[in-house]
């Protein structure tokens, strides 16, 4: 097999990424998220504490903002889109944020923070590697000692995707086409039939379509890499899988803590789950 060699995306810059997230259409989808995912919700109760100085980075519309803000002592949202930050300011107007690139955090003091999350994958649109690791240390740097960084990334073996469907939403549709009657269960069967075979067929296209994208990839082999993505118009970002993200971080002065599938809580699986939630601490010393 003859593999493609892209773990460095030598034309893709920082600014290009910046573009896309600066539109005013992609700043607007972003503003109008308000949600925790399961698994956020699981990492952040367990590992963020009430009185606590939060950095969010990558604060984009201001998704995770309501649920940090609310348990946070100081609590300070930083993107480099300066659309992302005027929705984040319009939507917070109280609240403290900045334009700045998280490779550069000279803004902020040495130890100004007990947690530092970066939430959505933000950390893999960060190119190129070299200034991701630079924003590796600056998140070092702005932790006290015990501090915890959270983030998730994506993983490059996620090459098959689940069949999914909401049973209770294809009963309402049953519902809505036959009331309560005797044919209620007949058409919720023919319904659950129908939607489960749509599905899985769907999921089965999606699956062929990662495993022919990347399967031919030193990415999907060597556990790391770059891949465009076409997302908002297209994105360069980066995958890493755990034993990856975890031997860098270690490198750097962190520990681990937990990781947790972002198909939480379903159990993860190396080949189908999508991102990984990681929360390390800053070690002390």
């Amino acid at each position: 097999m003859s593999l493609r060699v892209d773990e460095v995306p030598t034309n893709a810059t920082s600014n290009e990424n910046l573009s896309v997230y600066n539109s005013s259409l992609v700043a607007e989808h972003y503003a109008g998220l308000d949600y925790l995912s399961p698994c956020e919700q699981e990492i952040f109760n367990n590992h963020l504490r009430p009185g606590m100085d939060i950095l969010d980075l990558g604060v984009g519309g201001g998704r995770t903002t309501g649920y940090l803000s609310g348990i946070a002592k100081r609590y300070v949202g930083v993107d480099y889109a300066p659309n992302m930050i005027e929705a984040c300011r319009a939507k917070y107007p109280a609240l403290e944020f900045h334009t700045a690139d998280a490779a550069d955090l000279s803004m902020f003091a040495d130890t100004s923070f007990d947690a530092v999350v970066f939430a959505f994958n933000g950390i893999d649109y960060i190119v190129p590697d070299e200034n991701r690791r630079r924003c590796l240390q600056e998140c070092h740097r702005l932790l006290r000692s015990g501090g915890v960084f959270v983030f998730s990334t994506h993983n490059p073996r996620a090459v098959l995707v689940r069949a999914l469907w909401d049973q209770q939403r294809v009963r309402r549709f049953a519902k809505k086409l036959v009331g309560d009657g005797v044919l209620l269960g007949t058409v919720t069967a023919v319904a659950t039939c129908t939607k489960a075979v749509i599905t899985t067929c769907r999921a089965a296209g999606n699956s062929a379509y990662r495993i022919l994208r990347r399967l031919p990839r030193a990415m999907f082999w060597k556990g790391e890499g770059w891949l465009w993505d076409s997302s908002h118009g297209g994105l360069t970002l980066h995958y890493a899988i755990p034993s990856r993200v975890v031997t860098e971080l270690e490198q750097r002065g962190f520990q681990l803590l937990q990781v947790l599938g972002d198909d939480y809580p379903r159990v993860s699986r190396r080949y189908i789950t999508d991102w990984y939630y990681y929360v390390f601490a800053k070690r002390n010393g």
